[in-house]
């Protein structure tokens, strides 16, 4: 009989915690330059654990900033062929 996938214990679909163990904060505290010998266990202060998000870089960005010229970058579109969406002129400031 198969293992359901909601009891898998997987590091792929690990989720992100806030809440860490008191183990888990005092290493957090280690690392951070913030924990001595002589501190004890209890009353630990709060440890901000953060998200990082990687955004994905397109490979044409990436060239263009570097001087190269993505293929098909500087190529004009075609005559009569419509502006792509979100890339009309920006409306002028009111005064």
């Amino acid at each position: 009989m198969s293992q359901h996938p909601s009891l898998r214990s997987d590091s792929v679909g690990a989720k992100h915690r806030n809440v860490f163990k008191r183990l888990e904060r005092v290493k957090k505290l280690q690392e951070m330059g913030k924990w001595s010998t002589r501190d004890t266990a209890y009353n630990l202060p709060k440890v901000k654990s953060m998200k990082v998000k990687m955004k994905k870089v397109k490979e044409a960005k990436v060239a263009a900033a570097d001087g190269v010229a993505a293929p098909g970058a500087a190529a004009a579109p075609a005559a009569g062929a419509k502006p792509a969406a979100g890339k009309t002129a920006a409306p002028a400031k009111k005064s």
